[in-house]
């Protein structure tokens, strides 16, 4: 790093222990470098302390993660100040309901299913835009790690918020479940946030999983479709109702054993062994067979021009508020770059991409 911006090795020491302060020159060096704008060294690291960040064993990169999430929401929160487009917060106007039916897993994810407009049958189509109209900001974040798929943060840290790992080896349909598995505890577990806990708790892991699998697939919905399947082998009907509902085959299974529970190792093991056969190997953790990328909703008008891929989660608010400010000259490309974390030259390729 010396080297790099061109002074000794104890004068670079010494800026680092906060003994000599730097040029603007060597600051903007240093941000060369680095590869991180010249904002981000001068501004005092963000600190998230409502947070739930949890996972299947140690994080060596943790703070980075929170760092990162932390700089990310304070751009937010600015840039909604600045146009005064705060969106009110929907998860406080059904608190009570949620209280009242917390013993009732099933029954929440009913009633978040109604506060959100969803009716009884509708598959929910698109998560992000969904949570991100009813005041939940949703980020992807690419973290090269199965150890963990989600995390969120309460509003005390500027949330609700949930953020979701769209590493491109987990499926899709796991960064859908995840999105609704951190909306299940930002309803359920919110007195439990704090940075300072990183191991997972089992009884509310479950929970989340079930609100996930009742808010994707409402039970009676569920039931019906199943039902109508019945003329198929085991493994097409699955993969059918998987489609459906936009969820993993694993959450189908899951929800079959709860459906038969005597018939739960049945189901598994049919459904691997012929997964086995028509594909020559077996299933792993994270494998999705015949994942969604292909048309799912036929219409009257043709099928679905788009096939469900990262497209189908597209965290899109945050991109409108940066084009808004920026056609309003409330802030420069330089700054939407830095909110929306791409260099500028990739930030004048966007604008110039805009249309209308």
């Amino acid at each position: 790093m010396a080297e790099a911006v061109e002074l000794s090795r104890s004068g670079y020491r010494n800026i680092e222990l906060g003994k000599s302060e730097p040029r603007e020159e060597t600051v903007l060096a240093l941000a060369t470098a680095l590869k991180v704008p010249v904002r981000e060294l001068l501004a005092p690291p963000p600190q998230l302390s409502h947070v739930r960040f949890r996972s299947l064993k140690r994080l060596k990169r943790r703070e980075d993660v929170l760092h990162e999430v932390g700089r990310w929401l304070r751009d937010y929160r600015e840039l909604e100040d600045l146009l005064g487009a705060r969106e009110e917060n929907r998860l406080r106007a059904i608190e009570q309901e949620v209280l009242a039916a917390r013993s009732d897993v099933p029954a929440v994810a009913a009633l978040v299913r109604r506060a959100f407009e969803l009716d009884d049958e509708e598959p929910v189509h698109d998560i992000c835009g969904l949570l991100e109209a009813r005041g939940v900001k949703l980020h992807s974040i690419w973290w090269e790690t199965t150890a963990f798929f989600g995390l969120s943060v309460a509003e005390e840290d500027g949330g609700p918020a949930v953020i979701v790992n769209t590493w491109d080896r987990i499926p899709v349909e796991t960064w859908i479940f995840s999105a609704a598995h951190e909306l299940a505890h930002l309803l359920l577990h919110i007195g439990s946030y704090s940075s300072l806990e990183t191991e997972e708790v089992p009884s509310q892991e479950v929970e989340a999983n079930e609100f996930a699998s009742h808010f994707l697939m409402p039970q009676s919905a569920f039931v019906r479709y199943w039902d109508e399947t019945n003329g198929l082998t085991i493994f097409d009907r699955i993969l059918k109702v998987k489609r459906k509902f936009r969820v993993s085959w694993r959450t189908v299974v899951y929800r079959l054993g709860q459906l038969y529970p005597g018939d739960a190792a049945d189901l598994w093991r049919h459904f691997h062994g012929e997964y086995k056969r028509q594909t020559g190997r077996s299933l792993t953790k994270h494998d999705e067979p015949l994942p969604i990328t292909d048309i799912m909703y036929q219409q009257s008008r043709g099928a679905e021009p788009a096939k469900l891929d990262q497209y189908d989660f597209v965290d899109d608010r945050l991109h409108r508020l940066v084009r808004r400010a920026v056609d309003e000259e409330q802030i420069s490309l330089g700054r939407a770059a830095e909110i929306l974390d791409v260099d500028r030259q990739r930030m004048r390729a966007l604008a110039d991409a805009w249309f209308r």
